[in-house]
């Protein structure tokens, strides 16, 4: 055989050990870091009961105050092409769950004590909640964190609420605002059944998620935001104010991150929740171990 037929051979065995000692090196790398631990032993005693919301296109109205002038208006609907499904817990984190995150000295204790073990947590903030998450991530394995509002809607279907008051957008007179969002306010106050119950009280929506928009309002990772409109309904800039998170219930209620109890203060727009509970959503993506790895080193994306 000629030097000139054993040449490409030669190549490709130059180009590919480079390659493979980079693939060793960087799991070596990896392995070394935390991004491939082993599943911790007792994985499974923590492990939730979940449900996975199918890939759809579905609409909802946006979240934030949207201001057109100096006038507020109804946040538009939005459709959105979801081609991923959703994995997120089919329950509440119950006070029964997130007293073991106290145990283990991880977790704050709930400023409402539950009597009964299957109710809800209640009394807790986005900072109690996100502390949650990461404790449950490290008892399983895995990488749980707060769902955004459109994770929400996604899995919510039709029990996600639609806070819009049904006004002309064109009308000039804020007066007609002021009276709807009374009436709102008035409506959802009547209605108000403060009390937690035991899981299930509420049912199941269309997908199988229970209790969602009953008496506990759910912690999202979103942040509040004003969108400012031009006249004509362009945007004109959007003010994101984060410490103030989205909790979804009933109606959307921006909240401050540390309130635990609404009913003392917090509610940055409309009225208070009854109560501030969560649950959480799992990442099962290829790269959920970088990210874990990345929130655990304070780097998150």
């Amino acid at each position: 055989m000629s030097a000139a037929e054993n040449k490409p051979a030669f190549s490709l065995f130059h180009t590919a050990l480079p390659i493979a000692l980079l693939s060793a090196l960087s799991i070596g790398v990896f392995h070394q870091a935390g991004f491939f631990r082993a599943t911790p032993p007792a994985a499974a005693l923590y492990q939730p009961q979940t449900v996975v919301i199918a890939p759809r296109t579905f609409q909802y109205r946006a979240d934030g105050e949207y201001i057109r002038g100096i006038l507020a208006i109804d946040a538009p609907m939005k459709t959105v092409i979801e081609t991923r499904p959703l994995t997120i817990m089919k329950y509440q984190v119950t006070a029964s769950e997130y007293d073991e995150c106290v145990i283990d000295g991880a977790c704050q204790p709930a400023a409402n004590a539950a009597s009964n073990p299957n109710l809800p947590v209640s009394g807790v903030s986005y900072d109690d909640a996100a502390i949650y998450a990461r404790w449950l991530s490290e008892k399983t394995g895995e990488y749980w964190e707060l769902p955004s509002d459109q994770d929400l809607a996604f899995a919510a279907g039709k029990r996600f609420p639609d806070d819009a008051s049904g006004l002309d957008p064109d009308n000039k007179n804020p007066a007609l605002r002021w009276i709807a969002d009374y009436e709102r306010e008035a409506a959802s106050r009547s209605k108000r059944d403060p009390a937690p119950r035991p899981l299930g009280s509420f049912g199941d929506n269309e997908f199988g998620l229970t209790d969602f928009a009953g008496n506990i309002w759910e912690w999202t990772s979103t942040c509040h935001r004003r969108v400012h409109l031009h006249a004509n309904g362009a945007q004109k800039d959007v003010e994101m104010i984060c410490g103030v998170n989205v909790a979804v219930g009933p109606h959307r209620s921006p909240t401050s991150t540390f309130i635990r109890d609404p009913r003392g203060g917090g509610c940055s727009v409309g009225t208070p929740p009854d109560n501030l509970g969560f649950r959480l959503v799992k990442s099962t993506t290829w790269y959920a171990p970088f990210l874990k790895v990345f929130r655990d080193s304070n780097l998150s994306l």
